[in-house]
């Protein structure tokens, strides 16, 4: 299961940067092969990359392929097959129809890896619900700066609401976490802090950094607090207490849906904790 909120993209041709990538607070680190590699290096930052899957902490590690329409995405594709430590998660860009991502897993063959469609077009848009819905499918990642160009926007949260909601109900409709576009204003904390709250209050579950900075901004815009978390807790005692029907309780409805919200966040900030124990 999914239960990232924090995904830090480190390039994949700068293997050095990724065990300070792991030692800082992420949820998930995703090794970058596509935009963060210039054309000339992607052969030998796959080489590399494969080669340092086996070494890494892969319950942490995804990886981002190139376009599974492009001869370097193709290749990646091959190259993990024949890689004997693959990552868990596998993102992947620009993909417009949920045949794109069927043939993914078929040449995969490894129902282990879960996938992360990037949907990073009005076509993909369209699509994004079937897209969703395919069986390997673990999240799903707005991709907000190739949208902004296609309609001539800039990267900021009004101009893509529109958007984002469309993308979060065909992910909640497949019950799969929706992940946010990377804030790109990294001298703006509050600016970051401020779009997490919004994109947070519109249904996503996580958001994407471009730089370690903004980690730790990304967590508490979507981490529980100490007052959430007990209140969580003496709400679903209340409700299953009551034998699992609706009821008024201080002041406000429990219904099944609010309560399962409840159990995800709980369920979510028990598997953070339980990582941060180990990584101690």
């Amino acid at each position: 299961m999914f239960a990232a909120s924090s995904i830090l993209f480190v390039p994949g041709s700068r293997t050095d940067r990724i065990a300070k990538a792991l030692a800082s607070e992420a949820d998930l680190v995703c090794i970058d092969l596509e935009d963060a590699v210039a054309a000339p290096d992607k052969d030998s930052a796959r080489v590399a990359v494969m080669a340092g899957l086996a070494d890494w902490d892969r319950t942490r590690l995804a990886v981002r392929i190139n376009g599974v329409m492009t001869r370097a995405g193709l290749k990646d594709l091959i190259a993990l097959t024949e890689c004997p430590a693959p990552p868990p998660l596998l993102f992947v860009p620009m993909v417009e129809h949920a045949s794109e991502i069927v043939q993914v897993a078929r040449i995969l063959d490894n129902p282990a890896i879960g996938l992360v469609p990037l949907v990073e077009t009005i076509k993909g848009l369209r699509d994004a619900h079937r897209i969703a819905a395919q069986p390997q499918v673990a999240a799903m990642m707005f991709g907000g700066g190739d949208f902004s160009a296609q309609i001539g926007v800039d990267l900021a949260f009004d101009p893509l609401l529109v958007a984002r909601g469309q993308f979060v109900m065909a992910c909640a409709d497949a019950g799969v976490p929706a992940i946010d576009v990377p804030f790109i204003r990294l001298d703006d904390a509050a600016g970051l802090a401020d779009e997490c709250r919004k994109v947070r209050a519109l249904g996503f579950a996580a958001k994407a950094a471009i730089h370690p900075a903004q980690v730790d901004a990304i967590n508490a815009g979507f981490g529980a607090d100490s007052d959430a978390i007990a209140e969580a807790q003496d709400a679903i005692a209340a409700y299953e207490a009551a034998g699992g029907m609706a009821i008024r309780h201080k002041g406000k409805m429990l219904e099944a849906p609010i309560v399962a919200r409840m159990r995800a966040m709980l369920a979510r900030e028990t598997r953070r904790n339980e990582r941060t124990m180990i990584d101690a």
